[in-house]
């Protein structure tokens, strides 16, 4: 959502230039592009934050809910931010010291505010519960010991369920 609202048109205004009034909008990306970055990382960890055990759960967890904090900061500062429409008005004139005029915000940096708290609120369940959740299983992870050969059983090729059995066990039925 906060990703989404990024992309959306923030501000909208009007510069004035010797040949008259033109329209200027500005999205949530030209605004700052802060929420954009976090809700990248935000989504990453929120992914991650299954994948990790013990300590890493409590950092990744950490990593998710400050990135939801800075959604919602940087998106309700942009929120009120004139500067990028400034800018363009700028460029329009050719005048540094020009301005937009008949400002209005969307609310597009609000629904920014909403992901993030969304994200925010995901971070501090991750760490407040996040020690109750089961971890990804570590079934085929090997504990770096060495594996005990063992003496290979004899098989009969006219059984099947020997030869199955030696499938089963790692072993080639079919060596000497």
């Amino acid at each position: 959502m906060a990703l989404l609202a990024t992309r959306q048109q923030w501000s909208e205004g009007t510069a004035t230039v010797a040949g008259g009034a033109f329209p200027l909008t500005a999205k949530g990306s030209d605004v700052t592009g802060v929420p954009a970055a976090l809700a990248i990382v935000g989504l990453a960890a929120l992914v991650a934050v299954f994948a990790v055990r013990r300590a890493g759960r409590h950092l990744v967890a950490a990593v998710l809910a400050l990135s939801g904090a800075g959604i919602v900061v940087a998106a309700l500062i942009g929120a009120g931010d004139s500067s990028a429409l400034d800018e363009q008005a700028a460029k329009a004139s050719g005048d540094t010291s020009a301005t937009v005029s008949a400002l209005s915000h969307t609310a597009w940096p609000y629904v920014a505010v909403v992901g993030g708290a969304l994200i925010l609120v995901a971070g501090l369940l991750a760490l407040r519960y996040g020690r109750l959740w089961p971890a990804m299983s570590g079934r085929y992870e090997r504990d770096g010991a060495p594996r005990v050969r063992r003496k290979p059983v004899v098989v009969d090729p006219d059984r099947p369920e020997d030869i199955w059995k030696a499938l089963d066990r790692g072993e080639d039925p079919t060596g000497a």
